[in-house]
């Protein structure tokens, strides 16, 4: 379920993409699963449709879904995290969120550590 944050400071295209992102990654949709139709999502987060259209566009442009004219948009096949992995970012999250730690200084944590 999108839930879109009028107060958030990205727009609500960018917090669709992110939302779809995260479910995609989370493995609660699944490979091959089917999206809402632009319209119908549009219509139920009441935006416009071109802003459902330009996440749709931005999320198939880094390969999460693919659309097709008949069997819609969908999620691609393997990219999904295993559940080992997911494990592991949720014990990252909770000892993070234990230690005190923003969502910022674990996104910093973890940039440093992807470039080493």
């Amino acid at each position: 379920m999108i839930i879109l944050d009028a107060a958030h400071p990205s727009g609500p295209a960018e917090q669709i993409r992110a939302q779809i992102t995260a479910l995609i990654q989370s493995g609660e949709l699944a490979a091959d699963a089917r999206l809402p139709p632009v319209r119908q999502l549009a219509g139920d987060l009441r935006v416009a449709a071109g802003t459902v259209a330009k996440a749709y566009k931005e999320l198939e442009s880094t390969g999460l879904v693919r659309t097709g004219r008949a069997n819609g948009t969908r999620v691609n096949p393997g990219l999904v995290l295993d559940t080992l992995a997911l494990k592991d970012v949720q014990r990252v999250v909770t000892a993070a969120r234990k230690a005190g730690l923003s969502l910022e200084d674990v996104q910093g944590i973890i940039a440093v550590s992807w470039n080493a």
